[in-house]
């Protein structure tokens, strides 16, 4: 530290070279409780960073990121500049801009066989990129309004994407044509996914209703919208392994699990006091994960409808992930923080510092051995979580 007594030496101070305080010259000592001390480790902290990799590409806030299926360290990320990257995990010198967009880049997606990557912006635009050689592949075209989500068909190379508009759109990846149009939401469609067996699309609107289709002739089979159901808008979708269930979260905090093919609300998870941002379902356990803007997360038994944990953040959990079939899942926060959670215990197993605004999006690397988040801080950050899987 530097000695405050350094700025009031008088000038002849200066001819002495250096002042030495002896024994002699201690006038009194005095025993300092360590708790009275102000709090510096408070400040470390908050000043360290746990990562191994920064990407520092973008010139904006980042609102996206997706791992690749099948290559471990092939990361793609979006934002606020209008740019997508892809890079690599640990090969700080190789990235590829993804050009073309007008506006933010929200969402991306990699098909399943990790071949082709889409992205998805507020301009209306889908993008489709070839993960090899990181070249365009074709440009869709339809939504009247934003992309809020882009999602594949789990088997091949159909595209769907939701959009402000209203309106949710199919195409064909490989050859950038249009396929379907899926019309009736009565406000801006926030999620959508098809089924695990690809057989149904599932999506969810700001207008407060699901809504479940048949693919292949863009039917409305259901409608799930009024009590029991949500009274404020969807925000998040999750769908069972199994492809009979769909679990939402929306605005009013609420959580409901609907049966796909009677298009009944079976159950209802009432526990958040403001609105679910993310949901995410065990892949090797009858549970799920949800994360609202009331600092919790929340580990739901879905066998017996009950919370299993209450995890509790400094503030709003924006998003989250299981870490592949192992017990463990991660959280990401408005508090910059990224938090790694045992779903057996409810505990806080590692908190994961670095980045300094909140986090938007998480995402798990192919081999489980690294976590990648973004923030508004204009980062993408990858941890090392090897140890937990």
């Amino acid at each position: 530290m530097s000695n405050p007594a350094h700025g009031v030496r008088d000038e002849e101070d200066d001819d002495q070279g250096e002042v030495y305080i002896d024994e002699a010259d201690i006038i009194n000592e005095v025993d300092v409780d360590e708790e009275d001390l102000p709090d510096v480790d408070d400040e470390v902290v908050d000043e360290a960073d746990d990562s191994m990799h920064i990407f520092t590409g973008h010139t904006g806030e980042l609102y996206t990121v997706v791992c690749s299926p099948t290559d471990p360290v092939l990361v793609a990320t979006g934002g606020g500049d209008d740019r997508g990257f892809l890079w690599k995990i640990g090969q700080g010198d190789w990235a590829s801009e993804l050009q073309g967009h007008k506006e933010s880049v929200c969402t991306l997606a990699f098909s399943t066989d990790g071949q082709l990557l889409a992205s998805g912006s507020l301009d209306g635009i889908v993008q489709i990129w070839d993960t090899t050689s990181a070249n365009l592949k074709s440009t869709l075209e339809g939504p009247g309004g934003g992309v809020e989500w882009v999602r594949w068909h789990p088997r091949g190379h159909l595209v769907l994407a939701g959009s402000e508009d209203s309106t949710v759109w199919m195409w064909n990846g490989d050859k950038g044509s249009y396929l379907q149009l899926f019309s009736g939401h009565g406000g801006s469609v926030t999620c959508g996914d098809f089924t695990p067996d690809g057989k149904i699309i599932c999506t969810g609107s700001n207008d407060a209703s699901l809504r479940i289709w048949n693919p292949k002739s863009g039917e409305n089979i259901h409608v799930v919208q009024g009590h029991p159901y949500h009274s404020a808008g969807l925000t998040c979708l999750a769908i069972s392994s199994d492809s009979t269930l769909a679990v939402t979260g929306s605005e009013d905090g609420s959580v409901h699990i609907v049966n796909i093919t009677t298009g009944k609300v079976v159950n209802s998870l009432l526990s958040h006091s403001d609105s679910v941002e993310c949901i995410g379902l065990a892949p090797s356990l009858p549970w799920a994960a949800t994360g609202g803007m009331d600092n919790k997360l929340i580990i739901w038994d879905l066998q017996h409808l009950l919370p299993r944990s209450t995890c509790d953040h400094e503030d709003g959990v924006t998003c989250l992930t299981w870490l592949g079939v192992s017990r463990y899942l991660a959280t990401g926060c408005a508090d910059g923080k990224v938090r790694l959670w045992d779903s057996l215990s409810g505990d806080c197993v590692r908190t994961f510092n670095g980045h300094s605004e909140p986090i938007q999006s998480l995402s798990v690397s192919a081999n489980k051995d690294f976590l990648v988040s973004v923030s508004t801080d204009g980062t993408a950050r990858v941890f090392e979580i090897a140890e937990y899987k």
